[in-house]
């Protein structure tokens, strides 16, 4: 038999069929600014520079963990790429950025084009939510390294902000106000820990009592994106730092953005922690220590405020439909 590509594992054709289906996805993200086509060797984005004094271009890159085994398992493939954009677009809004573009970075280890534009609707919705063109990508398809119904996925996201607007969390002193900002489930951490407690007891089709949907679907919650809530905030108000909660949980987080000398009072019982947290906490019988480091038990953004600017960054947040929480000061 004579050796090909495809008898390796690799089928041209169908990386052929995923960028006919995915050009029109990606080109309804496109603004103004984009200057290219897909297909080239590179994406060619145009500067607006005229508004800035001295723009500094901010980037990102991530993935989204073992959420991707919930998509697998579950054969529902149009939110995980939310879920990456989102994410990467919160990372660099959190500095106080506007987000330009983002790059995703596809690998399958038996190409299906119907699962990649699944995958790609899903990066262009929220690309297009959160004002940010996809701008190009690569789709690889690599047999013996990923399993046949697997895949895995990386994004990267630039964005811009005027140097003297970066919020870097340099003016936060003691005594500020900690405000949190509920999430939508598990975000993109944690799965690991999850998946091991809960699949040990629970099917993903189960649905249990105090969860609104079917544990897959509570699994595969989207990503929340705060860049509307962010915008509005900085636009109106001087904000002194703001956390993305991820891996590393609330403080893990928010102690980036603070001065090494300066410490974190959380009062925990602040807001109901959901449903979803206790039952992993409950079912894998797990400390809050352990909790409160993996997951982000319900906030997924933290802004630092000046405690005589809490009434208005909490009017603020009211008129873009968030209701923030107090959940401590920094000590």
């Amino acid at each position: 038999m004579e050796n090909t590509y495809k008898s390796a594992g690799v089928d041209i054709e169908a990386g052929d069929e995923t960028v006919k289906r995915i050009k029109s996805l990606a080109k309804s993200t496109f603004n103004k600014n984009v200057i290219s086509d897909i297909g080239l060797f590179g994406a060619f984005y145009e500067l607006d520079l005229l508004q800035y004094k001295h723009p500094v271009l901010v980037s990102s890159v991530d993935g989204v963990g073992t959420k991707l085994k919930i998509a697998f398992a579950l054969n529902k493939h149009n939110t995980v790429g939310q879920d990456l954009v989102n994410h990467c677009v919160n990372d660099i809004a959190v500095c106080g950025a506007k987000p330009l573009y983002f790059l995703d970075y596809l690998a399958f280890g038996k190409l299906d084009p119907e699962k990649a534009e699944k995958i790609i609707e899903g990066f262009s919705i929220a690309s297009k939510q959160n004002d940010c063109a996809l701008i190009g990508g690569e789709t690889a398809e690599m047999p013996g390294l990923y399993s046949e119904n697997e895949y895995d996925m990386s994004g990267t996201i630039v964005g811009i902000v005027e140097k003297e607007k970066v919020i870097n969390g340099k003016k936060i002193i003691k005594g500020d106000v900690l405000l949190g900002f509920a999430s939508n489930g598990l975000h993109t951490n944690g799965y690991s820990l999850a998946r091991k407690i809960l699949l040990e007891k629970y099917k993903l089709t189960d649905k249990i009592s105090d969860l609104e949907y079917s544990l897959g679907e509570e699994l595969l919650r989207v990503h929340k994106s705060y860049l509307k809530l962010i915008s509005h905030l900085k636009e109106n108000l001087n904000v002194k730092g703001l956390s993305h909660i991820t891996g590393g949980g609330i403080i893990g987080n928010t102690k980036r953005i603070i001065h090494e000398d300066l410490s974190l009072n959380i009062n925990w019982n602040a807001w109901k922690v959901p449903a979803l947290f206790k039952l992993i906490q409950s079912t894998g019988n797990i400390s809050d220590e352990e909790m409160r480091k993996v997951f982000n038990i319900g906030i997924g953004l933290i802004a630092v405020a000046d405690k005589n600017d809490v009434e208005s960054a909490i009017k603020l947040s009211n008129e873009v439909g968030e209701q923030p929480i107090i959940i401590g000061e920094v000590v």
